[in-house]
This record gives C-alpha cells, structure tokens and sequence, in this order.
C-alpha cells in the first residue's frame, strides 16, 4: 500500500495490512509530531507533496525495498496538511519471514523516505515564526 491522505492516519489498521501467515515479523515506524526541536516548542507541523513525483518515489522504494529483502507486503502512507502536536505524519510497515531483515527494511524505507520523497513540511514555532524543513535541504 502506498498512499498520501489529508486524513488521520489509523496505524493500527495499516500495520495489520501487512500481517500475513507467511511472515514471522512485522516492523513499523510512525513518524509523529513532537513538541520540541532541540529547545524550539512546535505549535504544528503543515505538510506538502508534490503528489504524483511523490506516489511514484514511494513506488521506487517499494520496488528497490523488495529487491534487498525477503518482503512479503509493505505499507508506506504519508499525511499531507495541518497535523498538531502528537497526530501521526507517516507510517512505515514491513512483514518478512525473519524480523532482522524487517527491521533493515523498515528502517531503510523511512530514512531514504525522507531524504529523496518530495514532501516538505513547514513548521509553526510558538514564537510565531515558521520555517520550510526538508531533510535534503538542511538537518532536523
């Protein structure tokens, strides 16, 4: 499944998608919204895609995430929009037969995620400023 929704994000119900008979793990990520960057307090976070380059990047991981390990099903869904404190912003979930090779491929398909998946966010300080963050353009 790969997916990017202006809706709340139902991990539970995505992570139970990948489950399967066949698979003796199943690793997830969830990216959520955290009040504090270093001593910065978050008031929100707003993301943005360019949708069609970013459905067709997550395909790509798919794809290449499928080729270095024994996957049986993958889910990667991204939220676009307003999100507060504490919602959910992406979920990443991986089953394989063995949890070694579903922890590697969790966490690969979240951190080449945000490195090379066109979604920017932009982040509403509590001191009123914002700034446009993405991991490719500076470290956060």
């Amino acid at each position: 499944m790969i997916e990017i929704t202006d809706s709340p994000l139902d991990h539970a119900a995505i992570t139970d998608g990948v489950r399967s008979k066949a698979a003796g793990a199943v690793c997830s990520f969830l990216g959520t919204v955290r009040e504090m960057t270093g001593a910065r307090r978050t008031l929100t976070l707003d993301y943005e895609a360019y949708r069609e380059m970013a459905l067709k990047k997550m395909a790509e991981l798919e794809s290449e995430a499928r080729a270095r390990w024994p996957i049986l099903e993958i889910a990667l869904v991204h939220r676009v929009g307003r999100l507060d404190l504490g919602e959910i912003s992406v979920v990443v979930a991986v089953s394989t037969p063995h949890r070694s090779d579903s922890f590697e491929a969790c966490r690969w398909l979240i951190d080449t995620l945000k490195d090379v998946v066109p979604i920017w966010k932009r982040e509403t300080w509590a001191d009123g400023t914002e700034e446009w963050v993405h991991p490719g353009l500076n470290a956060t």
